[in-house]
């Protein structure tokens, strides 16, 4: 520890150069945080994982306070990771912010080369993925679905791997085509419900998440962002049943299904005359 290290870690307007010192003083394995110190890649990246949940969230929630603490939080991680990389020797926080500034150059020719921007946004998007390929290549990925990361959020990995085998043709070219095989897998579903073992059941049921995921690609729709908003209002009309119940003296506990339901549907009207 040196006079210039607590001068940096406690001037307010240190920047970055000062979070990076209290990640590395954090890690000091003689004068830092215990909990910290035993941290590794593996411990640190759930962490990694809830934080940028976390900033999604307040983005949806539309809390800009919120998300400026959130997006701190998130930079802590990318801080954290590249200080235990340092540390073994594979990179530093200095070579990560050199790659990303590298590839976003480079993806991006029409705005730093000399390629016109004078471009669909399809004809982008198109070099884009050429630009990508180039990449894998270069990684010596051979086939269509190499690089899909395997820790992605299972919707999220679910509708890469669909535009990656989209690329190469293997996709259904009508919309009509995904809702077909959403009544086959609903179908095999029930079978199964009826008939199969609970571990048939669960790769059945684990069918028809797939081909919903892909039919909110061919919609348009973001699956993982169209659950979240469902969640969302369901958490909302749900609170409001227990309103409701509240207001009668009562808690879900004391009620029943017919009464909640009958609650949940006074709720879905009260909402439609509000948006009229």
């Amino acid at each position: 520890m040196t006079k210039d290290s607590d001068s940096l870690v406690h001037d307010p307007d240190g920047g970055l150069p000062r979070l990076l010192e209290i990640m590395r003083r954090l890690r000091d394995p003689d004068t830092g945080c215990p909990w910290d110190i035993e941290q590794d890649f593996k411990t640190i990246a759930p962490y990694t994982i809830e934080e940028a949940y976390e900033v999604a969230d307040a983005i949806e929630r539309k809390n800009w306070p919120d998300l400026e603490g959130e997006l701190g939080d998130l930079l802590l991680q990318t801080v954290y990771h590249t200080q235990m990389g340092e540390e073994l020797g594979l990179f530093s926080f200095g070579s990560v912010t050199k790659n990303i500034a590298d590839k976003m150059v480079a993806r991006h020719p029409h705005v730093f080369g000399d390629e016109s921007r004078e471009k669909s946004a399809d004809q982008q998007t198109a070099d884009w993925e050429k630009i990508k390929a180039a990449e894998r290549a270069a990684n010596a990925e051979k086939g269509a679905l190499d690089g899909v990361a395997v820790g992605l959020p299972a919707l999220l990995r679910a509708v890469k791997l669909q535009k990656r085998a989209a690329r190469v043709g293997f996709d259904w070219p009508q919309t009509t085509q995904v809702l077909d095989k959403i009544q086959e897998e609903s179908a095999e579903l029930v079978e199964a419900h009826q008939d199969l073992t609970q571990a048939e059941v669960e790769e059945e049921f684990g069918d028809l998440l797939f081909v919903m995921a892909n039919l909110g690609r061919h919609l348009g729709v973001e699956p993982e962002a169209a659950l979240r908003s469902a969640n969302q209002k369901f958490t909302r009309r749900f609170n409001q049943v227990e309103s409701k119940l509240n207001a009668m003296g009562k808690t879900p506990e004391q009620s029943n299904l017919t009464e909640m339901d009958t609650l949940w549907g006074d709720v879905k009207k009260d909402e439609r005359k509000v948006s009229e």
